[in-house]
C-alpha cells in the first residue's frame, strides 16, 4: 500500500475547478429584483489602454455581427454584451471537432472618475470592438508667486 501525502491545496483547486465548470454551464437564473443573472460560457479577450487623452477598450469579437453587440455606459460602469451564434450544420457537412465557444457574453468594467460620458465612442471593424473613453479636461496646476515682505 502506497501512502499519499495529503495536500489541502490540491483539494481546493479541485473544488474551484468543479465550481468553474458548474457556473460556466449554468442557465440564466432569476435575480431578486426580477432581472436575470447570466453566467456566460465564454468571455471575449479584452485589452485596456490609456494615454493622456483617453482610455481605449479593445474586445476581440470574431464572427460576431455588429447587430449582436450592445455597449452601454451607466453609473460609471461600461457594459459590453452580445452573442456569437453557432453555425448550423449544413447538408453534407459535419463537425469532427468544436473547440470555439458560442453563446451570450457579458463584460463589465468599472471606470475611473474623469470620463467624459458625452463623448464616448465605439467602432467595430474586422472583429474588434474599440470603445474610446475620453478623459475630461483637467485643470492644470498653476504656479503662484508668493512675495515675501
Amino acid at each position: 500500500m502506497t501512502l499519499v501525502r495529503w495536500n489541502p491545496f490540491r483539494e481546493i483547486e479541485d473544488m474551484q475547478s468543479r465550481l468553474n465548470r458548474f457556473f460556466a454551464t449554468m442557465p440564466e437564473l432569476p435575480d431578486g429584483d426580477g432581472t436575470a443573472m447570466t453566467c456566460t460560457s465564454w468571455r471575449p479577450a479584452v485589452d485596456v489602454q490609456e494615454d493622456e487623452s483617453e482610455y481605449v477598450i479593445k474586445a476581440d469579437l470574431p464572427e460576431v455581427q455588429k447587430n449582436d453587440v450592445k455597449v452601454e455606459m451607466l453609473d460609471g460602469a461600461l457594459t459590453i454584451e452580445g452573442e456569437r451564434k453557432q453555425e448550423k450544420e449544413e447538408h453534407g457537412r459535419r463537425y469532427h471537432s468544436m473547440e470555439r465557444a458560442y453563446g451570450k457574453f457579458l463584460r463589465r468594467f468599472t471606470l475611473p472618475s474623469g470620463i467624459d460620458a458625452g463623448k464616448v465612442k465605439a467602432d467595430f471593424k474586422d472583429g474588434v470592438l474599440r470603445v474610446h473613453l475620453p478623459k475630461t479636461a483637467k485643470s492644470s496646476p498653476k504656479a503662484i508667486d508668493v512675495s515675501v515682505s
